[in-house]
């Protein structure tokens, strides 16, 4: 081969290693993270907010305290509602043990009774008493067990209406401990809990602030893996799998990349058209399909970062 023909095919490879570092990749996207949005469970003044946009954070730490005074205040009077309901309840003892005695008296008064009526039989079939003196004794017989029967009646009528009564008083008792239960669990959520470990990409709110059920205080992602969204033509799709592991190219310079790998884990399945911000492999296609990459990351991976897939 000539000089000059040596010259032209060297030239010839490096325009083509130049195309193949841009235009060799089977698909391009940009970064993104699993990003999640904490809130304050309940209202109140953010008494103590230590995070800073940046920072890492545990999972399952406290990072945040709303005031409870309120609640604890609530809690209180519930209590004291619950105390006094006892108050209003009757005790039935001393009025039976009353009532009891009298049965008792009038027993004794039947017994009694019983006996000279015994007694005055005997007397009249001696000729010794009246049979106006036996009628007067049955009379008073009969009222001493009518009175018997009405006493014991009462007893079981007072049982029954404190019964009711006390129930009736006793019925807005568990409705109560309901309600206590229900402010501890709430006083429990005025500690926000972070609940992922991650970096604070946004910070929100400022201690001193108010806060409302649902407002956000801060967001946060777990960076140590992020996803590269990539887009892939319908003609890709039978080179790709889930689990398949690809390699994901960054910028690192102006002629370098940095590399890594990338498993894909999520294929999409419906198409759609191709973003303005993407260029496939396949420039002239008008329907892509979404892939998801895991990446893991050493830093230097940044959400909003554009890489570059190539399958194996």
């Amino acid at each position: 081969m000539k000089p000059r023909s040596l010259l032209y095919a060297a030239i010839a490879g490096l325009l083509a290693g130049c195309s193949l570092g841009n235009k060799g990749s089977d698909a391009e996207g940009s970064f993104e993270a699993d990003e999640v949005i904490v809130s304050s469970e309940i209202g109140g003044k953010i008494t103590s907010l230590n995070i800073e946009e940046g920072s890492m954070l545990a999972k399952d730490s406290i990072v945040a305290t709303i005031d409870s005074v309120p609640l604890i205040l609530q809690k209180q009077q519930v209590e004291a509602t619950i105390g006094t309901l006892h108050q209003k309840t009757l005790d039935v003892k001393p009025q039976v043990h009353l009532l009891q005695d009298q049965i008792e008296v009038i027993k004794v008064q039947l017994a009694n009774a019983l006996y000279e009526k015994g007694r005055t039989e005997r007397l009249i079939k001696a000729d010794a008493a009246t049979t106006k003196q036996l009628d007067d004794l049955n009379t008073q017989i009969e009222v001493l067990q009518k009175q018997l029967a009405v006493t014991e009646q009462q007893i079981k009528v007072q049982e029954v209406a404190t019964g009711t009564q006390n129930r009736t008083v006793l019925s807005e008792y568990m409705p109560l401990r309901k309600s206590v239960a229900q402010i501890i669990d709430q006083e429990k959520r005025t500690n926000v809990v972070n609940p992922i470990s991650g970096t604070v990409l946004t910070k929100y709110a400022m201690a001193g602030e108010v806060t409302a059920p649902g407002k956000a205080l801060y967001k946060i992602a777990d960076l140590s893996t992020i996803t590269l969204r990539s887009y892939f033509t319908g003609n890709q799709l039978s080179q790709i799998k889930l689990n398949q592991m690809v390699k994901v190219l960054v910028d690192n310079g102006p002629e370098k990349y940095r590399t890594y790998e990338g498993k894909i884990y999520w294929i999409s399945d419906k198409a759609e058209f191709t973003p303005k911000t993407i260029q496939t492999k396949d420039e002239r296609a008008n329907l892509v399909y979404a892939v998801k990459i895991h990446v893991r990351n050493d830093g230097f991976l940044k959400i909003g970062m554009y890489g570059e897939v190539k399958l194996n």
